[in-house]
């Protein structure tokens, strides 16, 4: 099995090997894993911040090839957005811990300032640099690459995001909260409400002739023009789900990024598309199926369906719902249930498209499971704790005091069952008591049980670990699985960061079993979901 290319094997060459189980892909791995800010460089070649990877890439508009000019353990940790200045070098916003880089022609980078809160939209005009900050009552700054205290010429944004100069010299910004572009001089004065009642903003962009091109952030890829002079508006829908960022390139074609997706997709005036660099899976990190056999994955900001050929984008894959900050997730008479890093367990009705949030301010939740009684039962990851919310979402603790619990599953018996990723331990929990059922073991992550065996994946060795649920014994069923950061990677996991909003997603490699009895695993290191199917074509009944 053929992976192709990946930010986990640039060479498409890895398989996945095991005796006991064929395994394929729902869907191809990710090329591009994330895309947020764009914009041209100097050699003609279009640079993605990859906020989710932690690294820059470049794209051949023509070719569609990819190459990584700043790696993910470098000093840079979360760019978001890019600008290149008038000597050819690059300036990072680096979200998550607050700084701005440069990195020149050479390769080397400096810090240019670290006291912006959150700096998202970045821009040159000329040899000046400008930065805005991602967060309420946020900032407009210009910065001095060369020495210099930050020059604040305004406040109040909410939500800034992506921004650029206009051809009437004026700077300008979207409110991505209040669906507003604002506009600013950039010697500074009285910033001016330009435009109201704009498609949820997330980027401002500026195409060959002047005309402002506003993007939407929302499910139906929103993308609105404005002529400066009239005020006029055109208004078209590309169905690419999430939008991020633009860039114009000299004949005029406009690229677009996707944070809910990634991939990067020219895009024509009237809408249609044209994937330069297929979208695809931003995880994924947990993964479910229901009683008809239809995957879902928690994708960090969205819940999607792998492996519907001819549906969604190019991979196969179908956006269900636009949801912050999604991971481990499960199916149930119906609904989903599933953990966001805010701390919420929320309950969403994929034929009603209603989310109900059942409980907040958990301490990063992480796996979900359905009880016997329809209770939910969620590791507490951060606070070493497993929960119980049950139908009036009163909350009591089932197990406390374990070291770092981050999912949970259910056997035939009704027993809870719990995977400790740092404690190298797969725990049931007796009363109360964390009693040990299999030790020893790496970094075990997703967790489910089919018919008398409990499967967990190891995400330090890659491998899917079996173990009898009657004689205790455990074994390896699969090797180099596509989990956990890719081979010599060893970046931490950021931190939340200081507005409460989390940074890169936490490392969870889901597991789930289908009612055919096939293992579903969220290959998290390479943007797929694999489906391992018993060889022999044997079949158990699912439990968990």
């Amino acid at each position: 099995m053929r992976a192709g290319p990946s930010r986990y094997d640039d060479t498409g060459d890895q398989r996945v090997t095991s005796r006991r189980w064929h395994t394929d892909r729902l869907n191809p791995p990710n090329r591009l894993w994330g895309s947020n800010g764009v914009t041209f460089g100097p050699d003609g070649r279009l640079y993605v911040a990859q906020f989710l990877a932690g690294r820059i890439s470049a794209v051949d508009p023509a070719s569609g090839d990819v190459d990584v000019v700043v790696e993910q353990d470098g000093p840079v940790q979360a760019p978001d957005d890019l600008a290149f200045g008038a000597d050819g070098s690059l300036y990072i916003a680096d979200l998550t811990p607050g700084r701005v880089w440069r990195r020149t022609p050479d390769g080397t980078y400096t810090l240019v300032s670290d006291q912006v809160r959150v700096p998202n939209g970045i821009t040159c005009v000329g040899d000046r640099l400008f930065v805005n900050e991602m967060r309420m009552n946020g900032r407009l700054l210009e910065l001095f690459p060369d020495g210099g205290e930050p020059v604040v010429l305004t406040g109040g944004l909410a939500l800034g995001n992506a921004m650029q100069l206009g051809p009437d010299g004026f700077l300008y910004y979207p409110h991505m909260i209040g669906n507003q572009v604002w506009r600013i001089p950039p010697d500074g004065g009285v910033p001016e409400l330009f435009a109201e009642h704009v498609d949820d903003p997330v980027a401002v962009r500026f195409d060959k002739g002047g005309v402002l091109v506003v993007l939407s952030r929302g499910p139906a890829g929103i993308v609105t023009r404005i002529d400066l002079a009239t005020g006029a508006r055109t208004v078209v829908v590309s169905g690419v789900v999430g939008l991020d960022n633009a860039a114009f390139d000299a004949e005029n074609r406009m690229y677009v990024s996707s944070f809910g997706s990634g991939g990067v997709t020219e895009m024509h005036d009237d809408g249609r598309t044209r994937e330069i660099v297929p979208r695809g899976l931003s995880g994924p990190f947990g993964v479910t199926v229901d009683l008809r056999g239809t995957v879902y994955a928690a994708d960090h900001y969205r819940l999607a369906s792998p492996g519907n050929s001819g549906e969604g984008d190019s991979s196969g894959v179908v956006t269900q719902e636009l949801q912050t900050f999604v991971h481990g997730i499960t199916a149930d008479d119906g609904l989903l249930h599933f953990a966001s890093e805010y701390g919420d367990i929320r309950t969403y009705d994929p034929v009603r498209r209603t989310t109900r949030v059942r409980v907040r301010g958990l301490d990063e939740p992480t796996g979900i499971a359905v009880a016997p009684d329809g209770a939910l039962v969620v590791a507490e990851t951060g606070a070493g704790r497993v929960v119980r919310i049950d139908g009036t979402d009163a909350t009591n603790v089932l197990a406390e005091g374990l070291r770092h619990p981050v999912d949970v599953a259910f056997d035939a018996e009704g027993r809870c069952f719990v995977s400790d990723d740092r404690l190298g331990a797969v725990l049931r929990i007796d009363d109360g008591e964390a009693v040990t059922v299999a030790e020893g073991l790496g970094a075990p992550q997703g967790l489910t049980v089919r018919g008398d065996e409990l499967f967990t994946v190891d995400t330090r060795d890659r491998c899917l670990r079996a173990v009898s649920l009657s004689t205790g014994e455990s074994r390896i069923d699969a090797e180099n699985l596509p989990v956990g950061l890719p081979p010599g990677i060893t970046r931490a996991d950021p931190a939340l960061f200081a507005e409460g909003m989390p940074g890169s997603p936490r490392a969870f490699a889901g597991l789930a079993v289908a009612p055919d009895g096939t293992l579903l695993v969220a290959a998290n290191g390479e943007g797929s979901v694999l489906r391992l199917t018993a060889a022999g074509g044997q079949r158990a009944e699912r439990t968990s």
